[in-house]
C-alpha cells in the first residue's frame, strides 16, 4: 500500500509510503487519504490525525503520470475530495515534513494545526510552471499567513523556498533535526490526544469560524479555473515538456 494508516493511542497516523516515486500522489492514494479523514471525523477513538513522509520526501506532489490520465476535472475527484475533508477536519492534524514537499505536499500544511519540519525539508508549490493555478484555497490562505508578496513570490514563481523560509513565513512551526523529527511530532499529537477532545475541537473551531465560508468559497474558485486550465495550450506544453526532459516555451502562449 502506499498510504500507511493505524490507529493507537488516540492518534491516527496517515502515512505517505511510496518511497520510489518520492510520495508523489496517485487518484487512488488521494481517494485513501479522503476516506481516512472522513472515517477519523465519526470516530470517537480518534483524537489526532497525524500526517508523515519518509526522510527525502514527506510528498512530490501529483504524479504527473497518473494525473493526465485521470484528471480532476469535478468536485468528485479524489484530490479534491482529499482537499475538503482535510480542509473540514474538525480533530487537530499535526505534520511532520522532511526532505521535499512539492504543491499539494506544501499547500495541505496550510490546513494543518501544528507543522514541524526536519531541517532537510524543502517546499514549492509550481503550479504556474505547469500552466495551471493554485488549489486548496492556498491563493487566499498563503497571502494571509506570510503577506501578499511573500506569497507572491512563492505562488506566481513557483520557485522552491527552505525550512527557514518556511518558518519565518510562518508555515512551519518548528525546525528539528531529521532523525528527531517523528518522535518529535508523535510526541505532540500525543500531548493533544490527552487532552480534552471537546475543548480541543472547540478551540480549533472558534480560530477557523470565520475564514470557513471563505475557504470554501476560495477553494471552488480555484477548482473551476484549474479544471479549465488542465485542458488549455499552456498545461500541455508544460507537461510535454516535463516528460520530454526539456525546457517549455510559453512564448507563443497570449
Amino acid at each position: 500500500m502506499d498510504i500507511q494508516i493505524s490507529k493507537e493511542n488516540g492518534i491516527l497516523s496517515i502515512a505517505f509510503d511510496r518511497e520510489s516515486k518520492k510520495n508523489a500522489l496517485t487518484a487512488a492514494m488521494y481517494q485513501q487519504l479522503a476516506d481516512a479523514l472522513k472515517d477519523a471525523q465519526s470516530d470517537d477513538a480518534v483524537r489526532v490525525i497525524l500526517f508523515t513522509g519518509k526522510p527525502q520526501a514527506f510528498s512530490a506532489g501529483n504524479d504527473l503520470e497518473d494525473f493526465l490520465k485521470n484528471p480532476p476535472n469535478s468536485k468528485d475527484a479524489p484530490v479534491f475530495q482529499f482537499l475538503w475533508q482535510i480542509s473540514h477536519a474538525a480533530k487537530p492534524i499535526v505534520a511532520a515534513v522532511s526532505g521535499v514537499a512539492v504543491g499539494i505536499g506544501t499547500t495541505m500544511l496550510l490546513h494543518c494545526d501544528l507543522v514541524y519540519a526536519a531541517d532537510n525539508a524543502r517546499f514549492s508549490m509550481p503550479f504556474t510552471q505547469l500552466g495551471l493555478c493554485p488549489e486548496a484555497a492556498s491563493s487566499m490562505l498563503l497571502p494571509e499567513l506570510s503577506g501578499y508578496q511573500r506569497a507572491a513570490e512563492k505562488l506566481l514563481l513557483g520557485e522552491a523556498f527552505n525550512v527557514e523560509e518556511a518558518r519565518d513565513m510562518g508555515l512551519v512551526n518548528r525546525i528539528l533535526p531529521a532523525d528527531e523529527l517523528l518522535f518529535f511530532a508523535q510526541k505532540q499529537a500525543a500531548k493533544l490526544a490527552a487532552l480534552p477532545a471537546s475543548s480541543i475541537r472547540v478551540t480549533k473551531q472558534l480560530m477557523k469560524k470565520n475564514r470557513v465560508s471563505a475557504t470554501e468559497a476560495q477553494m471552488t474558485a480555484e477548482i473551476e479555473h484549474f479544471a479549465a486550465m488542465l485542458t488549455a495550450p499552456e498545461a500541455k506544453e508544460a507537461f510535454t515538456a516535463f516528460f520530454e526532459k526539456r525546457k517549455p516555451d510559453f512564448s507563443r502562449f497570449s
